[in-house]
């Protein structure tokens, strides 16, 4: 990607490297891009998640849109994947997310998508960024020529929480379900649509106070969840992530259910039903070797992408598959959607699980986990260092070397993070003893190489 947008839009700590003046200017690169895109007055729909600089960002980002004779559609605080749903729906040129998903709350982005629900493409990602970085002056528009904003848009919450309930033919009975909003923004959607089903839910951290999104809950802190649901003694539990287009679950004893798992469980329920198309599983290099070990016993072919939703969605597009996903939660059923979207997936878990008949853990159990460490290491978010350091012979040296120790019986990979500033270090082995050591090894030598 450009300099500006990662694997998953732009972001920044807001303030910092993500401002007012820098959405002002994407809202004008974006009306550009599509102007010429179009040939006409484009319209945008934007939504954002909880964070306290959403209403912020999302006000700078209008102003930029309508200042070069583009139409904004706010449809408020509202799961990522609902926006480009509604960009679908309201036959928009482009839908644009203020969210920066499971980061704490002083971080922010701008994610977007074309109008047919898509991530936008890398190409137009890269026109509208060239606008954003030139420095020659914008020409605004005036009198008639300047863009409105549309009103009354919130009331489309009700035609996306409609569409993902029907993406399911069960009433979810007689399941009981605790489900973690991660007060984010499934706090806006979740109560409605779970309401929908003859299952009894009860929620916990959904009441958004604008700082605190992911603080110590959803899916990347399953603790309160887990523990609730032991004492509670819920079938299951669902922990979406700020944005809602992650979910995660835990079981009746409160083990963790990741994405890997529920891949396996919907995969091998589409099989059984004969709606699996091609007979494959689209996953990344990051899944565990037990999704594998699943896939080879169950005779599902299991195709692996770079890491990021992107990339996997790109792959199941081009062959016609129907089942994608990372193991951090995001799982793509194209038959119904057209990006990851928490809701979605958990309800589509919550079929399987419904009609089996099983306990949670019986059902993700046919998915072994293989012994699996992972170390963030922390890197300036300049100066391009993680490109050094992911570009360095010695460390690709040093990582065939460990490899090759595990003979077989494991994996390493070191990857760059493409939202934050991270390495990513991830080591599986025959036991957990020997992952960490060797993770905490490869960490310990990156720093050694002097570009931290």
């Amino acid at each position: 990607m450009g300099k500006l947008f990662g694997t998953d839009g732009i972001r920044g700590v807001v303030g910092e490297n993500l401002t007012v003046d820098m959405a002002f200017r994407v809202g004008q690169a974006v009306g550009i891009v599509l102007q010429e895109e179009t040939g006409r007055r484009p319209v945008v729909v934007i939504g954002k998640d909880t964070r306290i600089s959403s209403d912020m960002l999302e006000s700078a980002l209008m102003a930029g849109i309508c200042s070069v004779g583009g139409d904004v559609k706010p449809v408020g605080t509202i799961p990522t994947p609902a926006v480009a749903y509604l960009a679908m729906e309201e036959k928009a040129d482009a839908g644009i997310v203020i969210s920066a998903s499971h980061n704490p709350y002083e971080h922010n982005g701008i994610k977007l998508f074309g109008g047919q629900g898509y991530k936008m493409p890398d190409e137009m990602e890269l026109r509208i960024e060239e606008v954003i970085l030139s420095e020659k002056p914008i020409k605004v528009r005036t009198h008639g020529e300047i863009g409105r904003r549309h009103h009354g848009m919130r009331a489309l919450k009700a035609e996306y929480i409609n569409f993902v309930a029907g993406t399911i033919d069960h009433d979810l009975a007689p399941l009981r379900i605790l489900v973690d909003c991660a007060n984010g923004a499934a706090s806006t959607t979740a109560l409605e649509l779970f309401g929908r089903f003859k299952a009894r839910t009860d929620f916990i951290h959904h009441g958004p106070d604008g700082i605190n999104i992911n603080q110590r809950c959803g899916s990347t802190h399953l603790e309160d969840l887990a523990a609730g649901v032991k004492a509670g003694k819920y079938d299951v539990g669902v922990a979406f992530d700020g944005d809602a287009d992650r979910c995660l679950l835990v079981d009746e004893k409160g083990d963790m259910i990741d994405g890997d798992k529920i891949m396996a469980v919907c995969a091998g329920d589409l099989k059984r039903r004969g709606k699996l198309k091609g007979n494959t599983l689209v996953a990344t290099v990051m899944s565990n070797l037990g999704l594998h070990e699943f896939c080879r016993n169950s005779g599902i072919d299991l195709i692996c992408t770079d890491v990021g939703d992107r990339n996997v969605l790109e792959k199941m597009l081009e062959h016609g598959y129907c089942l994608g996903g990372e193991q951090s939660g995001h799982t793509i059923f194209t038959e119904v959607e057209t990006t990851g979207d928490g809701e979605v997936t958990a309800l589509q878990f919550l079929r399987v699980l419904a009609q089996s008949g099983k306990k949670a853990s019986e059902l993700a159990g046919v998915c072994p986990t293989y012994p699996q460490v992972l170390v963030n290491l922390a890197v300036p978010h300049s100066g391009g260092v993680k490109e050094a350091i992911m570009a360095s012979p010695a460390l690709a040296e040093q990582v065939a070397k460990e490899e090759a120790a595990l003979a077989g019986a494991g994996r390493i990979l070191v990857r760059a993070s493409g939202t934050e500033a991270l390495i990513r270090v991830m080591v599986e082995a025959k036991t957990e003893q020997i992952a960490k050591n060797l993770a905490e090894n490869l960490v310990t030598f990156i720093k050694s190489l002097d570009f931290i």
